[in-house]
């Protein structure tokens, strides 16, 4: 594995599994990873037609802010993290359960 490819590789945190995200994944083909906050939208498509063997039709991504949370008296911060909504080309799909 090249440098290029060990990077891409890492962009890709996790998948995210939650119901709105599978009835994005049935609806309209879009599946949702968590990614580096650096990842720019062409490494996140390049990175996910390297690991999944799919060919990728368009990127969203969003900054998530972490929640204030409370600790007892004092007051915390979750971290801010990025997401990534893949929409697939036609007839291309993802199967988490074989991966």
């Amino acid at each position: 594995m090249s440098v290029q490819q060990n990077k891409l590789a890492s962009i890709l945190l996790a998948p995210i599994v939650s119901e709105k995200s599978t009835i994005a994944a049935e609806d309209n083909n879009r599946f949702v990873f968590k990614v580096q906050k650096v990842a720019t939208k062409l490494e996140i498509k390049k990175a996910v037609e390297l690991m999944f063997d799919v060919e990728v039709d368009s990127v969203q991504v969003l900054n998530v802010k972490g929640k204030v949370k409370r600790f007892g008296r004092s007051l915390g911060k979750r971290s801010d993290w990025k997401k990534a909504y893949v929409k697939l080309k036609q007839g291309h799909d993802i199967d988490f359960a074989s991966a």
